[in-house]
């Protein structure tokens, strides 16, 4: 199921609703035969017995499946409030290989995540920013807001220059109630201020996952000889020898990834890095995981 999920496969379908779906579809036929079969069930209406629950509540018919214990959960327990907080700047728009951008893969995985949360009747917002917070659409359930929201995304485009620190900090302030925040971004901006950032979400209450979504060619660096790089948000040019360059650079990328999970980890944030030749089913699965973690 995995080739099916893969971004040259859903870039041949123009539509985003209907790469959310196939997403979402395949994904789910994916569990049955996964060592995640019945967690479909799991997310949506269960959480794992703890010690001083009521053994009347276990779900005998859940645990034949997983051979698991599990209690059902209460309405309470299952609405969770959602908000896509999309990277619209000009660097989300690259892509080496001419293929799926940073931003379409961001875009595609919002998508499918919106859909998932729909399903499961849970309210989804929509966020944007470059060097601040941009449009807002509320948080709903109702059945037509899914078609909102997929339109809002079909209709974004990268551009400009972002300040992802001082967004978040807007993002903070704005939300009252407490929420799951999905952050998407290549995260370039200095990582003190940005994790800073997102420790103020964290101390208002709210669960975060920081999707880290990089170009296969910024995490690989596949080139060789002289090349010119241009910064997309300033212009700035820099030709360098990419064979003598290499290992330093995989070393660099390697600690910048390496400082986000470390400071997310601290903070109890979700953090899952993400290139653009990855298949959707991997973020997938470890936004099921980190959820059913929650409860």
């Amino acid at each position: 199921m995995t080739q099916s999920l893969a971004p040259e496969t859903l870039q041949k379908i123009k539509r985003l609703d209907l790469r959310a779906r196939m997403v979402v579809r395949g994904f789910l036929q994916g569990l049955h035969s996964s060592p995640l079969q019945g967690f479909s069930v799991q997310f949506s209406e269960h959480r794992r017995y703890n010690r001083g629950d009521d053994p009347k509540q276990l779900d005998w018919l859940v645990y034949a499946k997983t051979d698991k214990y599990y209690v059902k959960r209460y309405e309470a327990e299952t609405n969770l409030t959602g908000y896509l907080v999309m990277d619209l700047s000009k660097s989300m728009g690259f892509s080496e290989r001419q293929s799926m951008t940073k931003f379409e893969y961001a875009t595609c995985l919002a998508a499918s995540l919106t859909y998932l949360m729909t399903m499961q009747k849970d309210p989804v917002g929509l966020l944007t920013f470059r060097d601040k917070l941009r449009a807002v659409l509320p948080a709903r359930s109702r059945r037509g807001h899914l078609g909102d929201v997929m339109a809002a995304l079909s209709g974004m485009t990268p551009d400009g220059t972002t300040d992802i620190a001082t967004s978040l900090v807007q993002v903070a302030a704005m939300l009252r109630q407490k929420s799951l925040v999905m952050l998407f971004s290549d995260l370039l901006g200095d990582p003190v201020e940005i994790l800073n950032s997102l420790g103020r979400l964290r101390h208002g209450g709210h669960d975060v996952i920081v999707f880290h979504v990089m170009d296969e060619a910024e995490v690989h660096f596949p080139y060789d000889g002289p090349v010119e790089f241009e910064d997309p948000e300033t212009g700035e040019v820099v030709t360098v020898d990419a064979t003598g360059f290499r290992a330093e650079y995989l070393r660099g990328v390697d600690a910048f990834r390496e400082t986000y999970s470390e400071g997310c980890n601290r903070m109890r944030i979700d953090y899952v890095a993400l290139d653009t030749s990855m298949p959707f089913d991997k973020a997938l699965t470890e936004y099921l995981q980190q959820r059913q973690a929650r409860f």
